[in-house]
């Protein structure tokens, strides 16, 4: 395990906590235990940031003791299932963001997952519910950069909300990367079914991006206009960076939804002309079929007194009018592009 990861791994103990520590001037100087944080808070030089991973109620329980968070929060943080959102209470903040990245394995292509936020006066308490891979690193970045990690808890809220916008575009990139080759499948000529399902999977996994993604659009733009102790001016233009780039994904997806949907048309239409070049391929053999087959039970017909029963090359003759008919039949499917 790398520095960097071992920054948020969580102990051996106390799975739910990742992290609880208390920084001073952009600077750790104390990692805080969980009962403790009421005490560390009380220093009015520091600030405190926690991060939880599916915290049970016995946690969110010290939490909300430490800090007086509104129970809705405590709530909505333990139930987790929430779409994106911001909630102001009257000295605090409560924020949901989706997170999403790609699986290595298995049917589901990409995870989701929530992270929950308190920020508050010199704290701010993150938890996160799925992935528990969604975070990693963010911790040890924000404390290379103590002259940053100095603005407080709205620098960490910009970091968190910028890391996790940047996981999205990866997923963009392999979705994308995916329509392409799906686009080569269907204008290759070849139709085959697998072909509509992926595209049907690939929408849908846009239309779960999209779902997650346009909240959050919401979220941002509250940040860079609040008016608020917590969210300070100079840090109003980081959340403005976070919107850009929330609004760019939003019109990456709408863009591959688009292209998809045109994809989904292509493909059945082109199956469709395809079907019709195979009835018109039958329709001319049958055709030509018919011909011989008409000939050939004209003759066979039971009847004592018919012409041309005794001419002597009445037979040969007969095969070279079916052969004739059926070259001239298969000569102008031919030109007429139906064989």
């Amino acid at each position: 395990m790398t520095k960097e990861n071992a920054a948020d791994a969580p102990p051996p103990t106390h799975r739910c906590v990742i992290n609880s520590a208390a920084y001073h001037n952009g600077v750790r100087v104390a990692d805080v235990p969980i009962p403790d944080l009421g005490d560390a808070w009380a220093h009015s030089d520091r600030f405190i940031w926690v991060g939880l991973y599916e915290p049970n109620e016995q946690v969110l329980s010290h939490i909300q003791n430490a800090f007086g968070l509104h129970d809705l929060a405590i709530e909505d943080a333990h139930s987790a299932h929430q779409r994106s959102k911001l909630e102001v209470y009257d000295d605090s903040m409560f924020v949901v963001m989706r997170t999403a990245r790609l699986c290595e394995s298995g049917e589901q292509r990409i995870e989701f997952g929530e992270t929950h936020v308190f920020l508050g006066p010199r704290y701010i308490i993150t938890v996160r519910h799925g992935s528990l891979q969604s975070h990693v690193g963010l911790r040890a970045r924000c404390e290379s950069t103590p002259k940053l990690l100095a603005k407080g808890e709205g620098f960490v809220l910009h970091a968190l909300m910028d890391f996790i916008v940047d996981q999205y575009f990866p997923v963009l990139d392999a979705l994308e990367a995916e329509l392409d080759e799906l686009e080569d499948h269907i204008f290759s000529g070849k139709f085959v079914r697998s072909v509509t399902a992926r595209i049907y999977h690939l929408r849908r996994d846009l239309l779960a991006l999209k779902h997650a993604v346009t909240p959050l659009s919401d979220v941002s733009a509250h940040l860079t206009r609040m008016d608020s102790k917590l969210i300070s001016s100079e840090s109003q233009p980081y959340f403005q960076d976070v919107h850009d780039h929330v609004s760019r994904i939003a019109e990456l997806i709408d863009n591959l939804q688009q292209l998809s949907h045109t994809a989904l048309e292509s493909n059945l239409a082109l199956i469709s002309v395809s079907q019709n070049d195979d009835m018109k391929r039958l329709a001319g053999w049958a055709a030509i079929l018919a011909v011989p087959t008409m000939i050939a039970g004209l003759y066979g017909m039971n009847f004592k007194h018919m012409p041309e029963t005794e001419m002597e090359w009445g037979y040969p003759i007969v095969l070279g009018i079916m052969l004739l008919c059926c070259v001239l039949l298969y000569r102008w499917f031919r030109r007429v592009g139906w064989l």
